[in-house]
């Protein structure tokens, strides 16, 4: 059945007269066109109003939009838009994430376990997290947004029973030679002169290793010359690669995940983490980052106690990616480390 507003109208109407929790929400205001879709945003700016304008195209497909240019959703399902629009509508009365499941299971079991698992539907079962967050990626979350340990903190991983070797990467970014084969640790650098040398230098400095399958590079500038070698860059086998970037003056942090040299980002162009509110899933629902939508309601609700978004999105991050980065070998200094080669080098 093809969408029409006067179907999606009198969905919704039916919707509505069927569950008290859903009494006097109204449907979101309905475009045709981009520039009516423009001007539904416009007045819900005025109004500081944060909730859905729908966009419906010619083909009977509902585009769910949070301002004029960001879409959230796209369905030519009925029913899957009559709980999208309910789930924004509840959510956006306030509470936590466990408080909107149970108001969507109160008005429908089904729509309950779909906020759960995060996803457009109900099916699976998620087991509970079940350990501490902050023992995987989530311990450095809190500090990256202040730039430390480091501003970049990139990942890359090979195809299935290769492996991404991580001193080759690190001098292929600029690492001193003489220190990678020295095998350098980060209280290597941090017991020269009592410390004041690192902290004069840290800006030009790295630290790599592996971990989670995922071999890892964090660092702030990059050389100039870094992958001037791009036959030996090919020859790492890097299928994918996550990169995390912290501007903390402008205060953007994105996130970059690429994929056999494609970029996953459902054409949304930058990934801003400031993106995500807890609650609402910050990616196109139903797109490619969609995992990542799943992986985020479940921290939401593995998790109550954590209430800063950056360790909530990076507990995330390495439940559906694997991402990782050793604490214990942060804070004891055993982490491989090295300056930038100077030029001479």
């Amino acid at each position: 059945m093809e969408i029409t507003k006067r179907i999606l109208a009198e969905a919704w109407q039916r919707t509505v007269a069927g569950h008290d929790l859903l009494q006097g929400v109204g449907l979101p205001p309905v475009a045709l066109s981009d520039d009516e879709l423009e001007e539904c945003a416009e007045r819900a700016e005025e109004a500081e109003d944060d909730g859905l304008c729908l966009l419906l195209d010619e083909n009977g497909t509902v585009r769910g939009h949070h301002g004029p240019y960001r879409e959230v959703f796209a369905t030519r399902d009925l029913e899957q838009a009559l709980y999208l629009i309910a789930e924004a509508a509840v959510r956006q009365r306030g509470g936590s994430p466990e408080e909107v499941a149970d108001a969507l299971e109160r008005i429908d079991p089904v729509w309950g376990r779909r906020f759960r698992n995060g996803g457009l539907d109900d099916t699976g079962t998620v087991e509970a997290c079940g350990r501490d967050p902050l023992e995987g990626l989530a311990w450095i979350a809190r500090s990256w947004r202040e730039q430390d340990p480091y501003t970049t903190l990139a990942f890359f991983r090979a195809a299935p029973g290769r492996t991404v070797d991580a001193e080759r990467l690190a001098l292929l970014y600029g690492a001193d030679p003489e220190q990678v084969a020295a095998g350098t640790r980060l209280k290597d650098l941090q017991a020269v002169d009592g410390g004041r040398a690192h902290w004069d230098r840290q800006w030009k400095s790295c630290c790599f290793g592996q971990a989670g399958g995922w071999t890892f590079l964090l660092h702030h500038d990059t050389p100039p010359g870094a992958f001037a070698d791009k036959g030996a860059y090919a020859a790492l086998g890097i299928k994918e690669s996550v990169w995390l970037t912290a501007t903390a003056a402008k205060a953007i942090y994105t996130l970059d995940y690429i994929r056999d040299g494609r970029r996953v980002d459902d054409d949304w162009g930058a990934l801003e983490l400031i993106w995500y509110e807890r609650g609402r899933a910050p990616y196109l629902r139903g797109g490619e980052l969609d995992f990542l939508n799943r992986a985020i309601r479940r921290a939401e609700l593995d998790h109550p106690q954590l209430t800063n978004t950056f360790e909530l999105y990076f507990h995330a991050l390495e439940e559906s990616l694997g991402l990782r980065v050793p604490r214990r070998d942060f804070v004891e200094g055993e982490v491989r480390a090295a300056y930038w080669a100077e030029k001479d080098h």
